[in-house]
Formats: C-alpha cells, sequence, structure tokens
C-alpha cells in the first residue's frame, strides 16, 4: 500500500470482485419469505406428493385461462399503430400477441424494429400480454373457450393531429350482457391503456374480476446485444413485482419454478424484465389486488400477473374497470410518471446512490453536447476535477514517501525481524514527518465505485443503447470492435506507472507491475467501449494532473515523478 503499483493490484481485484459479485446476485437472487410457501395441486398435495394442510395451501389463479381453447368462432388478429407502438391483438380473448417498438431498431442499423411481444407460428419462444375477466360471470373463465371479439375493421392507425387512437372490441355472451374491451394509445406514449366497459342488460347481477398477466417462456434463443459477454455481467431477464411490502423486487425464473407468489396488496405492478426493456401490467390504485405466479411445466413458462378487486355490476347498469400496461424501453422520467416505482426497474445494483447522479450528469451534459460520447468525456472532466484535491494529497503523500525511503531502510536494518518494533517506528516517523502512508489509496478507493457505477449506467440505460460516438464507434453500450480504445487505455496506464513514483524494490513485485497495464487492457477488451473511453480519459487527465503536481513539489523541494524501473 506505499506505492500506485500495490493499489493498481488492489484496484484490479476490487473491480473483478465487484463485477463477479453483481453477477452472482442477479443469477442467485436471494431467498424470499414467499419461498417457504408451497405450490399444492387440486388433490392438497405438494409437487413430492405429500399432503399439504388446508391452513398452508395456496391456488393462485385457478380461474384463469393459460392456454386459449378452441372456439367455433373464427378469430383474427387485430394491429394498432402509434407513433411508438406497434400492437397485434388476437381477438380470442384480447391477448397482446405481439408487440413492436418502432423507436428502437433490432440490432444495431437493422431495418427491423425491436419486437418486445411475440407470439410467433413455429418458434417455441412465447412472449405475451394476457387480461381478461374471470369470476362467477366473466366470459374468460367459460371452460368451452375465451370469448371472440369483434372490431371495425382489423387495422387501426394513429393519424397526423390525433393525440391517440381508441379501439373498441365487442363480445356479448348468451344471457346478453355486452363485454366492450377497449385499447388506447397515445402519442408519444408506450402505455396501452385496456379497459372493459360492462353493459349488464340482464335482470341479474353481473359478478367478474379483472386479471392481467404477463406470459414467458423461459428458455429463449440469445441475442448478441443481450450477451454481457467475456469478464462481464449479463442483465437480468424475469418477473419482477413492486407492492406495498417492497418497492422493487426480482423473482427469478427458478422462483417462479420453486413457489407461487400469492400477495395482497393496494395498488402495484407486476413485470417482465429484459436488458434495456420492460413489459408490466399496473394494478389500479383504487382496492387490493392479488398478485400470483405459476409455472407451465409442460410449455416451459412463467406467468406472473394480478387480480384485481371482484366486481358486481347491478341489472340494467354499465361499469367500466380498467388497467395499464407499459411496454416499452426502461426511460426512468416516463416510467416514474406512470407508475409509482416503475422506474425502479432500470436496475443499477446496490451503487444505486452514485449511478443515478452520474446518469443525471450524463443526460444534463448530452442535452447540450448531443453526442453520448461527449457527454461521457465531460463527466470525466467534471469526476476528475471534483476529485483533483485527493490526487493532489495523493501524489504529495508518494512523493514524501519516497523521500522517506532512505529512512525506512535504515529502520529495516536496524529493527531486523522484530516487526512490532518496525512498526512502532514507522508510525512515530510518519507522525513526525507529518505523511499517512494510506493517503495514496483514498482517490483509488473513490474512483473504483464510480467505475462500477457507470458500468451499471452504461449496461442498464437504454438512452445509450446504439449510441454513436465518433468513427468507429457506433455503439456505446457494446465493446470497441477494433479493440483501439482498450490499447490506449492500456498505453495511458503505462505511463501513469513510469510517471508515478515506487517505493517498491523486490525484483519480483516490478516485474509484476509491468505486467498490470496488459492485464487491464485485457479486462478492457471486453467492457463498453463508452466505459473504456471513460478510464481512458481519466488516465489522460490523470497524467496531466500528475505533470502539473510534480512540476509544483519539484519547487518546494519534494522530487518523485522519477519512478525505479
Amino acid at each position: 500500500m506505499e506505492s500506485q503499483r500495490n493499489i493498481l493490484i488492489i484496484a484490479l481485484l476490487l473491480v473483478s470482485f465487484l463485477i463477479w459479485q453483481q453477477w452472482d446476485s442477479d443469477k442467485n437472487p436471494p431467498e424470499t419469505a414467499q419461498q417457504s410457501t408451497q405450490t399444492v395441486t387440486a388433490t392438497g398435495e405438494n409437487e413430492a406428493g405429500n399432503f399439504v394442510p388446508e391452513s398452508d395451501q395456496v391456488q393462485v389463479g385457478n380461474d384463469i385461462p393459460t392456454e386459449a381453447v378452441a372456439s367455433n368462432h373464427k378469430h383474427q388478429l387485430i394491429t394498432i399503430s402509434s407513433d411508438l407502438l406497434e400492437i397485434t391483438i388476437d381477438s380470442q380473448g384480447g391477448d397482446i400477441v405481439n408487440a413492436a417498438l418502432l423507436e428502437h431498431d433490432d440490432t444495431l442499423k437493422s431495418v427491423d424494429k425491436f419486437v418486445l411481444l411475440i407470439n410467433k407460428d413455429g418458434s417455441d419462444y412465447v412472449n405475451i400480454a394476457q387480461s381478461g375477466l374471470i369470476g362467477a360471470n366473466g366470459p374468460d373463465a367459460n371452460p368451452e373457450g375465451r370469448p371472440v371479439y369483434k372490431a371495425e375493421r382489423n387495422k387501426f392507425e394513429l393519424g397526423q393531429g390525433q393525440d391517440s387512437i381508441t379501439v373498441p372490441m365487442t363480445f356479448t355472451n348468451e344471457q346478453g350482457v355486452v363485454f366492450t374491451k377497449t385499447f388506447t394509445l397515445a402519442r408519444d406514449s408506450y402505455v396501452v391503456k385496456v379497459a372493459y366497459d360492462i353493459d349488464n342488460t340482464t335482470s341479474e347481477p353481473v359478478q367478474v374480476q379483472l386479471y392481467g398477466q404477463l406470459k414467458q417462456s423461459v428458455d429463449k434463443p440469445k441475442r448478441a446485444d443481450e450477451s454481457g459477454g467475456m469478464l462481464m455481467a449479463s442483465a437480468y431477464r424475469g418477473p419482477a413485482y413492486s407492492n406495498e411490502e417492497s418497492r422493487y423486487s426480482k423473482y427469478d425464473f427458478k422462483k417462479v419454478k420453486d413457489t407461487n407468489i400469492n400477495q395482497t396488496t393496494e395498488g402495484g405492478w407486476v413485470a417482465m424484465l429484459q436488458h434495456y426493456f420492460v413489459s408490466a401490467w399496473i394494478a389500479p390504485k383504487d382496492g387490493q389486488n392479488q398478485q400470483y405466479s405459476r409455472f407451465l411445466n409442460n410449455q416451459g413458462q412463467a406467468i406472473i400477473g394480478f387480480k384485481d378487486t371482484p366486481i358486481t355490476v347491478a341489472p340494467g347498469t354499465e361499469q367500466v374497470i380498467e388497467a395499464d400496461l407499459w411496454l416499452g424501453p426502461k426511460l426512468q422520467k416516463k416510467m416514474a410518471a406512470t407508475a409509482d416505482n416503475l422506474d425502479l426497474t432500470v436496475d443499477y445494483g446496490w451503487l444505486w446512490f452514485i449511478a443515478q447522479p452520474l446518469f443525471k450528469l450524463l443526460h444534463f451534459l448530452q442535452s447540450f453536447v448531443v453526442n453520448w460520447g461527449l457527454a461521457i468525456i465531460l463527466t470525466t472532466f467534471v469526476v476528475r476535477g471534483l476529485m483533483y484535491p485527493l490526487t493532489k494529497a495523493q501524489y504529495t503523500s508518494m512523493a514524501k514517501m519516497r523521500m522517506l525511503q532512505p529512512k525506512i531502510t535504515a529502520l529495516r536494518e536496524r529493527y531486523g525481524d522484530d516487526r512490532q518494533k518496525m512498526s512502532q517506528a514507522m508510525m512515530e516517523m510518519y507522525k513526525k514527518e507529518k505523511v499517512n502512508p494510506l493517503g495514496g489509496c483514498l482517490p483509488i478507493v473513490i474512483q473504483m465505485p464510480i467505475f462500477i457505477s457507470l458500468y451499471w449506467v452504461l449496461m442498464e440505460s437504454v438512452e445509450l443503447r446504439h449510441a454513436p460516438f465518433v468513427l468507429w464507434i457506433h455503439d456505446l453500450s457494446a465493446r470497441d470492435p477494433y479493440f483501439v480504445l482498450p490499447v490506449l487505455m492500456g498505453l495511458s496506464m503505462y505511463l501513469i506507472q513510469k510517471m508515478s513514483p515506487t517505493t517498491v524494490t523486490d525484483p519480483m513485485q516490478q516485474k509484476i507491475m509491468q505486467f498490470m497495464p496488459l492485464v487491464f487492457t485485457f479486462f478492457f477488451l471486453w467492457f463498453p467501449a463508452g466505459l473504456t473511453l471513460y478510464w481512458f480519459v481519466s488516465n489522460l487527465l490523470t497524467l496531466a494532473q500528475q505533470w502539473y503536481i510534480f512540476r509544483q513539489l519539484e519547487k518546494k523541494g519534494l522530487h518523485g515523478n522519477k519512478a525505479e524501473s
């Protein structure tokens, strides 16, 4: 800990540990209280075949259909388009079976748009948003099949000058109750409003209960832009929820397979997360909602959903119930305005309190310079500027430590193997000379959390997806395709080493230090280009600050700008 080169080793280990820790926490989330709940069959037995007492049984959503039962009526696909979304609805049940995000390309420079929801014939992968009415008179609880709704036509588009588009679909049951399921898409919005109008034209009360759920295949073909790459963490994919007890909780596929969620809350939301994007049902705020999950073993699919408070529609009356569905990118500001805590799906990990201000700073600077790469460079200047007093103290401490090296050598010769007396003598010397032997560590200790936070900002912020910089850097969230920035970063680190004073005299340690820039370069080959750009610019500023500080120290008689090789 007496030289910058030893600190570099600590920095490398810290980076490796924190990235591994974040990856491990995402792959193996901690156990939660819900996992003590047992999944039971209709006979009251758990998956092991043992009887479970009725008080411990949890029957979640047994009246909610998971598959569309064949109907005698012909159903069709209905497409609704806004400026941001294009959704496809199956008229049987009114489920959203496809959702394309029109402002986001599928891959870099692709003509195809990113598809968030999909249920394609011939594909084993399913990701859809379902909703319906269950209960005593709910049309979706009919064992003969879900309702087939009728619409005026099969294609609707948001026209110029329109703020929103509303598409009603109707179904009348055998008793004469008219159910109208309405989808509303607004301009500049990723929210799909789903409303049910129940017109009870009969002489009997109608009891129904709204539900909304997301169904997704656990196994998914991996996309190139969703892979964390070598030595990098992968973004979380799977269910999550928010309720009165937990602002934001991930509930991965393994947990869904092992145990059902069964919890009641006021408001809240349930979601399926993936890299940069999220689909989320937002339950009505008034009344109690039941959040649930289930796993379909035969299909390999997981479900997370909510059931609203049951309602009764009196004879001759009409009532409307509704819920919102977010289908889009993880845009923090818009999600926060849509539902409480929905913006927390932008998961910056345990360093969120650093990552969020960093993102706000990046976003603020980008609003002026337009280019996200330039915003990263300016952010680096701000961070290094704020850290300059610590950097100055660091190099001053290192220079003083180098000046004290002859005295330290003399103390070692004097006390030999008596480490206790040696330590006491060194502490007295440091106190007398007003030197902090750990003074060089503080900037690195502060820099590491910033580095890790920026890593997750680049990993999680959809604004940086496919964001270009200059020349060959077309996506700051992906690695440098030609590894130019990692090599430049390694060279800048080597120059910092050559300029830094050191007290290392052991030949083996000196050789290990010489390989540190090479090791860091290898690590950065797989990091996002934006992160490598930050570290490279930070190194350049360190070189400039180091040169300036050492010149000032030389004027005061403190020489420490030459390193032993």
